[in-house]
């Protein structure tokens, strides 16, 4: 009898210390944890606690994933660290079965419970419990043992403990981050708000835009689209984190594109998986580039829609409403500073305009004077020209030249006139005339210097052309300009070719050279005043050009590209 109580007492004594123990372990861990709000050392605190306790061979935590709904090993001891790959599903396994119901589970033998999941071979018993906070499930803390039967009551209401406390720091400590996160998106929202009064371009307020919201967002890839003035596409402007392919895709049709139902509704669009998604273009360009999960806000203007803000994940994820709004308060700042910028480079280019019109003006004056200086001396060139009474045989070629001479003189003095009435020019006096007949006389008059260029001319006038209505002396005006231009752009020598054709009720000509060709920001202004492409001159016979067109109410195109010469196409009515 005395054997027996002195047993028991043996025993009792047992099971106090490992009570003891077990409340001196909860102690300090629940110590350390508020000692922390770092997530993950809060993890590996339990999870280590929790394996020494229990005297557990291996154990994980898992965490659930709230983009993907799977659970996530955060945290392993005593595992492969392939574990660490293994995403379960609610419900899947012991462990999945604890996050779907909340309760604590006790396996005496894993080979009799159909729920098991091997992770290690030799685990004979396994203990998991939720990690709960006011009722909601954040994941699942699991011990493992070789021994059968290895955890008991006393090991379960332990891990409970444990898991409780631990549940409450990780929601402490993702609140704080989440309000962390959101200080810094307020700081960067104001930050970007500063930005607008500054005088940025378009292009520096874009690539700031991009580069601010893939960063709060922790983005793949984030990009910027801005509406083409035919309001048909959508052209990239501005990205971060973008390889070389995805900078050089064309641009999207507004009608075919997946963003483009941004743009049209003026609402956000999420996509969990472009990579899957039918509606979406370039699922090989995602596949390459890394991009999975899309969110797209509209840059809207006033009421209208100019562009779209887009991000791209990684990996597969559930885009909250917080960060829907965050985007969109983004693209909200950014829609302002794109339209400021667009102001200022207007104000920008109206500026240049002032200041080349008060260049035009200074030069008015002084062509006032050099046309004045020209006049005196050929009134006296024609005057002895007159005197000459130059007569020859009617089968004489100076009999033409001759006529040319008086001609031109003649058109050099009305030249004159029209330099000295320049700012207040009158209309042109229109008259049918020959097209291929006025080529004629210019095409003569150039043709010296076509040769001294080493320059081919192709004249190929239509037969049966309709005459125009004109001002024969301002459209030869503007073809010698073209001509001359052409030849500049030749200085080495090529092939110039003039056709003309009749084309809607009216007259083409079109002057093609084989020069140098011109960039599309350089044929954007090509008819502004003192635009020049050469070294020298003042870059104002194309806009002289451009004028006298229009007084005609015809038109003029060009095309050209950078080592693949320029065409011109004037159109005048018939």
């Amino acid at each position: 009898m005395a054997s027996e109580t002195k047993s028991e007492m043996k025993s009792k004594v047992s099971d106090l210390r490992e009570r003891y123990e077990r409340l001196q372990a909860l102690h300090s861990v629940t110590v350390a944890l508020n000692t922390t709000l770092d997530p993950r050392e809060v993890v590996n605190l339990v999870l280590r606690e929790a394996v020494r306790v229990t005297r557990a061979d291996s154990g994980s935590v898992v965490l659930l994933n709230p983009d993907t709904g799977r659970l996530d090993v955060d945290a392993s001891f005593g595992l492969d660290p392939k574990i660490m790959q293994v995403k379960l599903r609610l419900g899947e396994g012991v462990t999945g079965w604890v996050a779907e119901h909340g309760r604590p589970l006790r396996v005496g033998d894993v080979t009799h419970e159909r729920r098991y999941v091997a992770v290690r071979e030799g685990v004979r018993s396994e203990l998991a419990v939720p990690l709960e906070f006011e009722g909601q499930v954040q994941g699942v803390l699991n011990v493992d043992s070789d021994r059968l039967d290895a955890f008991g009551v006393a090991d379960e209401e332990l891990l409970v403990a444990l898991a409780a406390q631990a549940a409450r720091v990780l929601h402490n400590a993702w609140l704080i981050r989440q309000l962390r996160q959101r200080a810094a998106q307020l700081e960067t929202l104001i930050t970007i708000g500063q930005d607008i009064l500054l005088p940025l371009t378009l292009e520096e307020v874009l690539r700031h835009i991009v580069r601010e919201a893939r960063r709060l967002m922790r983005a793949r890839l984030c990009s910027a689209l801005l509406l083409t003035p035919d309001r048909e596409e959508l052209e990239l402007k501005a990205s971060d984190g973008a390889g070389e392919d995805y900078v050089r895709r064309p641009n999207l049709k507004v009608d075919d594109c997946l963003v483009g139902v941004v743009v049209r509704r003026k609402r956000p669009l999420a996509v969990r998986n472009v990579q899957e998604s039918d509606q979406y273009q370039h699922t090989e360009l995602a596949r390459r580039e890394g991009l999975v999960s899309l969110l797209s806000v509209p840059l809207v203007s006033g009421d209208e829609a100019i562009g779209v803000l887009s991000v791209y994940t990684a990996e597969p994820h559930r885009f909250s409403n917080d960060e829907i709004l965050l985007l969109t308060a983004l693209a909200g700042l950014g829609s302002v500073a794109v339209r400021k910028a667009q102001l200022y480079e207007k104000v920008v280019d109206v500026e240049e305009q002032l200041r080349q019109n008060e260049q035009l003006s200074a030069l008015g004056l002084l062509a006032a004077e050099i046309a004045h200086e020209i006049r005196n001396p050929l009134t006296i060139v024609k005057m002895l020209f007159h005197s000459l009474d130059l007569r020859f045989d009617g089968g004489d070629p100076r009999t033409k030249d001759s006529r040319i001479i008086e001609e031109k003189m003649d058109q050099m003095n009305r030249i004159l006139d029209q330099v000295l009435t320049f700012a207040r020019r009158s209309e042109p006096e229109l008259k049918p005339a020959d097209v291929n007949a006025l080529f004629d006389d210019v095409l003569l008059l150039v043709r010296h210097k076509l040769a001294q260029q080493n320059i081919a001319l192709q004249w190929r006038p239509a037969p049966d052309l309709p005459r125009a209505l004109l001002d024969r002396t301002q459209i030869e005006q503007a073809a010698l300009n073209l001509i001359l231009n052409a030849v500049q752009a030749m200085p080495r020598g090529g092939t110039l070719t003039i056709t003309t054709e009749p084309r809607d009720a009216g007259v083409c000509v079109v002057i093609t050279d084989t020069g140098v060709g011109m960039t599309a920001e350089v044929r954007q202004r090509l008819f502004d005043g003192f635009l020049t492409t050469k070294r020298t001159g003042t870059g104002l016979g194309l806009a002289v050009v451009r004028k006298i067109i229009d007084a005609h109410h015809g038109r003029i195109e060009v095309e050209s590209a950078p080592g693949k010469g320029t065409t011109f196409r004037v159109f005048l009515p018939a």
